[in-house]
């Protein structure tokens, strides 16, 4: 049976995107005021359920085209007017299905533990339909094979992101930080828009396959013209993955519920570095937007890390982490190494996935995100505790583990190329990723009991599981890579790379632990200077710049803006109505009905007239 649906299934695969929709749309009758005996509840089961299929779906058909070199494409013909077709092209294969059935795993694993996570909440009917939303608009952005339709897409994401972390929108930090989630990718995804649109009298298509046939053939352009293109399509992957100068977003949207952010810290932010490796060769096309990619992606991973290092909130660790591996992603791409920069977010997503998981759990006991606050919990959450080393271990380049593997083709790969100084700065990376790693685990379970976490039992069996489940497929992830004929070649690949990546997680985890875990110090953090601290706890003083350049001047311009309208242009309008008010009070006096004032009125206007018609004479004589 399963045999006989296996090519069925591959050939319909563009319905994929479509189950996530249809659950969201069966929700709708547990919005408030219409469905109410029942509780929201069903809300959630039909959700899990409709994610179910798409998985099933999604892995059969990944398990038919595996092998294959050849894609299956789906046409979906939308627009055609004026010579302009508009047809929504899908492209099935190998990879795009893997990230489908990457996608609906993940969110299925987060929406069982939403039922835990929420188990109070009334809102599961918007919850689960926002979900839904974000995992329809993820399968169709990798199925999708067309820039102008992936840019739809990504506005979706964006509206998406927008509602989760806007989802209690009674509480004020949460309505600051949807607000400002929005209003960050709307920066990047506008340059990228002009991006989009500039490319195409080039190319004259949006097809991702097109696009990189033409950039194997394309002479002739004006190189300017290609870099300015080239950093246009780079912006909007750089708000998409919190990358520097764009990256408070991310952190701000830690506000919304946590579930959410399993999928949103996880994938979606990944969804940015999907475009880049799509348009990889057109951005190679100009060594200065390659150059681009590789500067912001260091600015933000070293950056990102010692930040995270510095941060006493167990979200903030995490979302600073996710920005750090985003840019090791952005030096990939701009390395020209697509596919390294694809197992990057493969193994980063589980990594990360596993690791918020054990963070909301832990909050949600503990009653507090501040790790000075937690401590001890090892003998208390051990389940907790081995899922989340077990996520710290695949993230990091500690072998066996996809993590060590997916940085080895990346150090490997640069180091082949000739780019020293990248190779040096991604072990740095992994060297502060190991000790922010083990100084966050060490905080939450080693030392003594805090007052916070004296009643910190496991949670609920709907939040272990799928934690276990995803830190069990982090560490089982190299089986699944040697099985899929992912894993790079060791002879291929450089030992003393390896070596070189060995030895820096280890002494990473190993400064970490000593610090955290045997206290060797009883402050570690006066180790660093006051100012220093102070630099990397408030983000290199990001937020309070950002305040006083560009929120203040866009304030200013709006203050002037509404004073020019207020007093100038109403001013102005005024004073015309009152004119001709003042004027017509006026003029009625001189309705008197009698023949001598008019004529007087009329002499004194002629006389008038005169005067001035021979003061202009004169003057141009003389």
């Amino acid at each position: 049976m399963t045999l006989f649906l296996t090519p069925l299934l591959a050939e319909t695969s563009w319905l994929i995107p479509l189950y996530p929709l249809m659950g969201a749309l069966l929700t709708i009758p547990w919005s408030p005021a219409m469905i109410r005996r029942t509780g929201p509840r069903p809300a959630g089961y039909i959700n899990i359920v409709t994610t179910a299929f798409a998985l099933i779906h999604s892995l059969l058909a990944f398990m038919a085209f595996w092998g294959k070199s050849s894609p299956q494409f789906f046409f979906a013909p939308w627009l055609n007017v004026a010579g302009l077709d508009l047809t929504i092209p899908l492209e099935a294969d190998a990879i795009t299905l893997g990230a489908c059935v990457l996608i609906t795993s993940l969110n299925l694993l987060a929406q069982i533990y939403a039922v835990g996570y929420l188990e109070m909440d009334w809102g599961w009917g918007r919850f689960f339909a926002m979900m839904a939303l974000f995992e329809a608009g993820m399968c169709g952005l990798v199925l999708c094979n067309s820039l102008l339709f992936s840019y739809m897409l990504l506005e979706i994401l964006t509206l998406g992101t927008y509602l989760l972390v806007g989802f209690w929108y009674n509480q004020s930090l949460v309505v600051t930080g949807a607000r400002d989630a929005f209003l960050t990718k709307r920066v990047g995804d506008l340059v990228l828009l002009m991006g989009v649109l500039a490319i195409y009298p080039l190319t004259h298509t949006w097809d991702f396959r097109e696009l990189a046939a033409w950039a194997q053939t394309a002479t002739g352009i004006e190189p300017s013209l290609l870099t300015l293109i080239g950093i246009g399509l780079i912006a909007g992957p750089m708000s998409k993955c919190a990358q520097f100068p764009l990256h408070l977003w991310l952190d701000e949207a830690m506000e919304g519920p946590l579930p959410s952010t399993i999928l949103r810290n996880a994938v979606v932010v990944t969804t940015g570095v999907w475009i880049l490796v799509k348009l990889e060769p057109v951005i190679a096309l100009s060594s200065t937007a390659s150059a681009f990619a590789i500067a912001v992606g260091t600015v933000t991973a070293i950056g990102a890390t010692l930040i995270s290092a510095a941060q006493i909130d167990i979200k903030r660790v995490l979302s600073y982490l996710s920005s750090a591996y985003m840019g090791l992603m952005f030096i990939a791409v701009g390395a020209h190494l697509p596919n390294v920069a694809l197992l990057l977010a493969l193994i980063y997503a589980l990594g990360m996935a596993t690791l918020v998981m054990g963070s909301g759990s832990i909050v949600l006991s503990v009653i507090t995100q501040d790790l000075t606050q937690m401590g001890g919990l090892w003998g208390r959450r051990p389940v907790t505790a081995m899922s989340m080393l077990a996520g710290a271990a695949g993230l990091v380049a500690l072998p066996p583990l996809g993590g060590f593997w997916a940085m080895l083709s990346l150090v490997s790969g640069l180091w082949a190329e000739q780019r020293g100084l990248l190779v040096a700065i991604v072990l740095i990376v992994n060297w502060l990723v190991a000790f922010s790693l083990a100084r966050m685990i060490g905080l939450i379970f080693a030392g003594n009991t805090q007052q916070m976490t004296i009643r910190a039992p496991e949670p609920i069996w709907l939040m272990t599981i799928p934690m276990t489940l995803v830190a069990g497929f982090t560490l089982h992830l190299p089986l699944v890579m040697a099985q899929l004929n992912l894993l790079p070649n060791w002879a291929e690949v450089s030992q003393d790379m390896a070596l070189l990546l060995t030895w820096s997680s280890i002494l990473g985890a190993a400064v970490g632990t000593l610090l955290y875990v045997n206290r060797v110090l009883e402050s570690p953090a006066k180790l660093v200077q006051k100012p220093l601290q102070n630099l990397l706890a408030y983000d290199f003083y990001t937020p309070k710049i950002y305040r006083n350049t560009f929120v203040l001047g866009v304030d200013l311009l709006s203050r002037a803006t509404d004073w020019l309208d207020r007093y100038v242009v109403d001013g102005l309008v005024n004073a015309i109505g009152l004119a001709s008010l003042f004027g017509g009070e006026t003029l009625k006096y001189g309705n008197s009905g009698r023949l001598q004032f008019y004529v007087l009125t009329i002499a004194v206007g002629v006389a008038v007239i005169g005067i001035l018609l021979g003061w202009s004479s004169l003057t141009a004589l003389f």
